[in-house]
């Protein structure tokens, strides 16, 4: 059982293969890991169309966290769509009782590329205690801007660098577009430009990202590496195929 390097993806299942745990997987492998699962929701959706999603019971989700644990050593972890903070809360809390110094990478999911919302309207009062179990957050600009309205994207950025570390993905920008950031140690920022020119559009690219961040990690790679090698690794599967739906190939062999 010892032969393998394992992690672990908490996300939705998406039955295109493009989103949350299958891309997760795929991703996994890529990097020479071995990927492990719990699934948070079951979706109705195809690369283009989010139609539905049906959420997997919380004590389920803690159930299936248990049951790996029980069997496996998990260092590190990528969690995606999950229902509530709430839910998360219970999660993370689970997570480090299972194995405190583990690393976390979030990728906090709010809508889905089709526009389905999955926290509108939630209370926002235990993101603070939700920030400092996480080892780094993924949100692209406009996520991490709705996270507190009431400040700007500056005073945010600052905020959320006081609990944890933040990876801004740059698909979203407008002036400079593909430029992503790391804010991290609470102080320092590092600006990761892209490494082409155009990319193409890819289904489910935000989970690819933070998965490879996630696996980066776990391959023992420092913070500021990690998520270079990542946003490299994103750039190769964007640009990978010509339809929506990308091909993850490890990138020594690419």
């Amino acid at each position: 059982m010892n032969t393998h390097n394992y992690i672990l993806t908490i996300a939705g299942h998406d039955p295109s293969g493009g989103a949350g745990i299958t891309s997760d997987i795929k991703t996994f492998e890529a990097h020479g890991l071995y990927g492990l699962s719990v699934c948070t929701a079951i979706t109705i959706q195809n690369d283009i169309a989010f139609k539905q999603c049906d959420w997997v019971a919380t004590e389920t989700i803690l159930a299936q966290i248990d049951s790996l644990f029980d069997r496996f050593e998990i260092n590190t972890v990528k969690i995606g769509i999950v229902e509530s903070w709430k839910t998360l809360l219970q999660i993370l809390k689970k997570l480090h009782t299972k194995n405190p110094s583990i690393k976390i990478i979030l990728d906090p999911v709010f809508k889905a590329s089709a526009g389905f919302d999955f926290h509108a309207n939630e209370q926002q009062d235990i993101l603070n205690e939700i920030w400092k179990l996480c080892t780094v957050i993924t949100p692209n600009y406009d996520e991490i801007q709705s996270l507190y309205p009431e400040m700007s994207l500056e005073e945010t950025l600052q905020y959320i660098s006081r609990f944890t570390n933040i990876h801004v993905k740059g698909g979203h920008q407008e002036d400079k577009k593909g430029w992503d950031q790391l804010h991290h140690s609470k102080i320092v920022t590092v600006h990761i430009p892209p490494t082409v020119a155009d990319v193409l559009e890819k289904h489910g690219s935000g989970c690819v990202l933070s998965s490879a961040l996630a696996s980066n990690l776990e391959l023992g790679i420092e913070l500021e590496d990690a998520c270079r090698n990542a946003k490299l690794y994103t750039e190769r599967f964007l640009n990978s195929h010509p339809s929506l739906l990308g091909k993850h190939t490890n990138l020594s062999t690419t």
